[in-house]
């Protein structure tokens, strides 16, 4: 053996070692719950260990009124979210410390009774909210410190009126961004598809563009871009099924591919009240999970990346009831299922090669009515 193949051996070796080493290591994230219903009093806080799956007990990080949906400022700063303060319904600013502490950084009146989601823009130069009961999408701009601005409202109309008072009228239920972050996207359950807004960051301001109808009756509720930004997965409430959409990033259109159930009609009807909530797409982009309310699982899917269509494994059980919010841990090696009606956040464990759950053993803990799930790097 000569010196140069000696030496790239014991690089070689080294490199291994280290890649190990960086692989097995722990790493530890602040997690944050958002809440909303008996028994909770704000948004909670606990820490997650990715290399055990691990999730320490919670105690409650900020004092709030059904904050329930959670987003992050881009440069990590700042903690959103949409709740009642002083019996007010506002989108509200939370300076984050290096100990995961919140202190109120101020907050900004909706207009349009309370939201049910929240997003904040790329640039970070303003964030949207959806309101599900006023039918409405508001714009706060944000100031360099991520503070928050006057409330802009966009309001939605008509309805689909498939199903008789869930769709007499808009329902926004989520609102997000392109990759590009070119445009605003907002499923209504009220109206059975996705509006599209032109977003202006210099405004800032979003305007009207298109309309991608889904399902007719399924309710969109959330939605989310596969990881090449090339197709959407979208979950329809109403009827427990996802449709794709191929997404054209020059036009900001989308062509709707087809609708595949989370559950089948038989397991519907084993309950008395179902409803999907969530979904999520694993960074590989073969993997898609939707959450199931009252049937209390979660669907797994394998996705073929090239094409977007889904194929149902499994029908993972939360180990709690009424799975509001379900989301990857960094690195996508576990799954966090937050239970409402429980009380409970759940851990399962993602394995690599098929995208199947396992729960993870003793791994529950107890939170005030769960309904968003943010991982924060400390």
């Amino acid at each position: 053996m000569n010196a140069l193949t000696t030496l790239y051996t014991g690089l070689r070796s080294a490199l291994l070692a280290s890649a190990l080493t960086a692989w097995v290591q722990a790493e530890s994230w602040t997690v944050f719950f958002g809440t909303s219903g008996p028994g909770a009093e704000g948004i909670y806080r606990s820490t997650f260990d990715t290399a055990s799956g691990k999730l320490a007990p919670a105690t409650l990080a900020a004092p709030a009124g059904n904050p329930g949906f959670l987003a992050l400022h881009p440069k990590g700063k700042v903690l959103y979210a949409v709740a009642t303060l002083d019996q007010v319904a506002v989108a509200a600013g939370y300076r984050l410390g290096a100990d995961g502490s919140l202190t109120l950084l101020n907050s900004s009146p909706i207009g349009d009774g309370g939201a049910a989601h929240v997003a904040v823009h790329p640039s970070g130069k303003f964030l949207l909210t959806a309101q599900y009961g006023g039918g409405s999408v508001a714009l706060f701009p944000l100031d360099a410190e991520g503070r928050l601005g006057k409330a802009q409202l966009t309001e939605h109309e008509g309805g689909s009126r498939v199903v008789a008072k869930r769709q007499d009228a808009p329902h926004p239920h989520w609102c997000g961004f392109s990759p590009s972050g070119r445009f605003a996207l907002v499923p209504d359950l009220g109206l059975d598809g996705i509006v599209i807004y032109r977003v202006d960051t210099d405004k800032p301001s979003i305007t009207k563009h298109g309309f991608a109808k889904s399902f007719a009756g399924g309710g969109a509720r959330h939605m989310r871009f596969s990881p090449d930004g090339r197709f959407i997965y979208l979950l329809d409430e109403l009827s427990l099924t996802v449709t794709t959409f191929a997404w054209n990033a020059a036009d900001g259109s989308a062509r709707t591919l087809a609708t595949v159930p989370a559950l089948s009609e038989e397991e519907k009807s084993a309950e008395a009240f179902n409803s999907a909530a969530e979904i999520l797409v694993h960074p590989t982009g073969r993997f898609v999970y939707s959450s199931n309310r009252g049937h209390d699982t979660v669907s797994v899917f394998q996705a073929d990346p090239a094409t977007a269509a889904l194929k149902l494994v499994q029908i993972q059980p939360v180990r709690g009831a009424f799975p509001r919010n379900i989301n990857l841990a960094p690195g996508a090696g576990w799954l966090l299922a937050a239970g409402q009606d429980s009380n409970t956040v759940s851990v399962h464990n993602v394995n690599s090669d098929t995208g199947k759950l396992t729960y993870q053993t003793k791994g529950i803990i107890n939170v005030p009515a769960p309904i968003c799930i943010l991982f924060v790097k400390p």
